[in-house]
């Protein structure tokens, strides 16, 4: 499914990954269309929570593939389906920051074409 989808050139495939060691956050970001890597992202940062390290790398995954023009379909793999559903949680918590930026991203790639839509995959770290 993933070689079929990132061949299509109007389809962003995301593949995103944030790890925390030694109180030392890696987020990593690859955007795919057309079965070529558009942009990998590496991010480094300290004492972090692992919540704010996944939703930020989302946020920067989501923002990366509206940037390329034509994209009608956003594909988001990630281990933290868990963060993805704070994107769409309206209380207020310590993440809203992060969320209120994914919506309003998200937002703007919604409503430049009524087909557009965004799908979330999981897909666990021990599965590699």
């Amino acid at each position: 499914m993933v070689l079929y989808f990132s061949s299509s050139p109007l389809t962003a495939l995301v593949v995103t990954e944030a790890s925390i060691k030694n109180n030392i956050a890696i987020f990593i970001s690859h955007v795919h269309s057309a079965n070529w890597p558009l942009i990998k992202t590496v991010y480094h940062t300290a004492f972090i929570t692992s919540m704010e390290a996944e939703l930020f790398t989302i946020r920067c995954s989501i923002n990366q593939a509206c940037i390329k023009e034509n994209m009608s379909k956003i594909i988001i793999v990630t281990d933290s389906i868990h963060a993805m559903k704070k994107i769409f949680d309206s209380k207020l918590h310590p993440y809203q920051s992060h969320t209120t930026a994914i919506s309003s991203e998200l937002c703007c790639f919604f409503n430049a074409k009524q087909e557009n839509s965004i799908e979330f995959w999981e897909c666990p770290s021990h599965l590699k």
